[in-house]
């Protein structure tokens, strides 16, 4: 009843190879080489990233500080007041 999904057209001078998922490994390498690459990615952009997040989280908490100083009530302009 018709060509399913994945042969609907025959292409010409392409060559596709394809590994069972059975026969491929999960995590090769992942300690010898996965690991320190992480290590050396992090690290490369630790002072790309780190700077701007460490201005924006000084500025969100100091927003937040003179937001909640500024809900609260001065005492003394109603310290006169019965």
């Amino acid at each position: 009843m018709g060509k399913h999904f994945g042969n609907l057209t025959k292409i010409r001078h392409v060559v596709t190879y394809s590994i069972s998922p059975f026969e491929q490994r999960a995590f090769p390498n992942f300690f010898s080489k996965g690991i320190p690459n992480v290590w050396r990615r992090m690290t490369t952009s630790f002072f790309k990233v780190a700077p701007p997040m460490i201005l924006m989280y000084t500025t969100y908490t100091w927003g937040n500080n003179v937001h909640e100083q500024g809900k609260k009530k001065n005492v003394d302009d109603f310290e006169n007041d019965e």
